[in-house]
């Protein structure tokens, strides 16, 4: 199951930076996770800083 990122995200960058995948880019307000390229390593979740991943 892929991931996404919440309203909760302060665009810091540190998920792209831990994406082993490269599924993740910077958005306007917030990064997002391209659910094709998400390798559902959960790598993204667990260097969120603000708990702002979730599994969908």
């Amino acid at each position: 199951m892929a991931f996404r990122i919440t309203d909760a995200c302060i665009n810091c960058g540190a998920c792209a930076a831990g994406c082993p995948c490269d599924a993740i880019t910077e958005g306007a307000e917030q990064h997002v996770i391209d659910a094709e390229k998400c390798c559902e390593c959960g790598a993204c979740a667990a260097g969120c800083p603000v708990d702002a991943i979730v599994e969908e």
